[in-house]
């Protein structure tokens, strides 16, 4: 018992019914098992010794079953796999693997693409319980093939009207209810035709995505159009942000400090590089702070941290950057020596200037701390006249430095 006094298990619809005569005596002998209601009542049979239903806020019975730790059997029951979007993983934070016995049932994931016929290796699975429903859009490709996890009832309906909104009405859906279960049901409709009611609580929305002609897509790369974002001149231009995000060199698990971020164009693009990637926009101007929260939810980002204030003082207190960037045309005003003391060993920064004055101070720093000083130069093609010429747009210096 010392060694694996903890076991997980992984519970369907069909309750006992789908369980082993192991998982099941594993669940009887436990002095204590914990669980959500639902759960503790399709194991009601077992007759169990203690039952203690989950808290909220959920940490507060996870920091329970910790403190037995060694000194009672204790069972956790979890929905379908317990380590795919479950409290297994959230256990295993503070509980050795080594201490646990997890036996799984199939997760909703996998019940879902077996009753669509769809292979899990070819298709986007997302968890939106509890989470943004903006989480989608990033996704939200022709011919894509999703599995969200909804919270409720409503989930599947304001999901439909998203992609309505978006341009993908076409695009479509089915709704798996209760999967495994005797309350299981599979109805079909479109995102722009949903009418489907009384949606079980417990449910998976499939759809299969079907972009019109004005779809709002959110493509593979950096250096996004400009229009993608909402903003009053202030935004790094396409070209530039994609020169920028490659100097910044996004690594899994990074922050960004993104300071005086404008549109948050940079920090947004960062932060769709990978899922584990966040961000802090800090913005002093009170519009432009509303604009970059409208921005990162329509881009698929809702979880950029905004930060009100202006540097440095407004980078006080703040989480140590991975990367900063730097850009506008201001002076430094110890900007850049802030951002400089902020950043760990290998930590990167990036700095653009359109102004002379910045461009001094960066040709400065860069004479003084090496790293790499780029001018860019970028012309359009415009109409001149009953013809064509080449706009050029103002250069950019940009310094790129990495600390020792």
């Amino acid at each position: 018992m010392a060694e694996r006094w903890l076991t997980i298990a992984g519970l369907g619809e069909d309750g006992l019914d789908g369980l082993t005569d192991l998982t099941k005596s594993l669940i009887a002998n436990a002095e204590i098992v914990f669980g959500g209601a639902r759960h503790l009542e399709l194991v009601s049979q077992l007759n169990l010794s203690e039952k203690r239903r989950w808290q909220s806020p959920i940490e507060t019975s996870v920091e329970e079953v910790a403190r037995l730790r060694g000194r009672k059997r204790v069972c956790v029951l979890a929905s379908g796999d317990p380590f795919h979007y479950g409290i297994g993983a959230t256990l295993a934070q503070r509980i050795p693997a080594s201490e646990m016995l997890v036996v799984t049932a199939p997760s909703a994931f996998s019940l879902s693409a077996a009753r669509m016929g769809w292979a899990l290796q070819d298709i986007t699975v997302l968890s939106l319980h509890g989470r943004p429903l903006d989480l989608v859009r990033p996704h939200l490709h022709q011919g894509r093939r999703i599995l969200a996890l909804t919270s409720d009832g409503d989930g599947p309906a304001q999901i439909a009207q998203l992609l309505t909104d978006s341009g993908f009405g076409g695009s479509a859906l089915t709704v798996l209810e209760a999967l495994g279960g005797p309350r299981e049901k599979i109805r079909a409709t479109t995102a722009s035709g949903f009418d489907l009611i009384a949606v079980d609580p417990l449910n998976v929305l499939a759809i299969e995505v079907e972009a019109g002609p004005d779809a709002r897509m959110v493509p593979l790369t950096s250096g996004l159009a400009d229009d993608l974002f909402d903003h009053d001149g202030q935004i790094t231009k396409r070209e530039i942000r994609a020169l920028t995000l490659s100097a910044l060199a996004p690594r899994r698990g990074e922050l960004l400090w993104d300071i005086g971020a404008g549109s948050g164009s940079v920090c947004i693009e960062w932060m769709l590089a990978d899922l584990s990637l966040s961000a802090i926009a800090i913005e002093a101007d009170a519009t432009r702070l509303n604009r970059i929260a409208q921005n990162a939810a329509l881009m698929g980002v809702p979880g950029l941290t905004l930060k009100p204030g202006r540097a440095p003082e407004g980078l006080k207190n703040l989480p140590q950057p991975d990367a900063v960037f730097i850009g506008g045309g201001g002076t430094d005003d110890g900007v850049i020596d802030a951002a400089i003391a902020a950043l760990g060993s290998g930590g990167r920064l990036v700095a653009n200037a359109v102004t002379l004055e910045m461009e001094a101070l960066l040709s400065l720093l860069h004479g003084q701390m090496g790293g790499s000083l780029t001018r860019i130069q970028i012309s359009r093609a415009e109409a001149l006249g009953s013809m064509s010429g080449w706009r050029p747009a103002m250069p950019v210096t940009q310094w790129a430095w990495t600390k020792a």
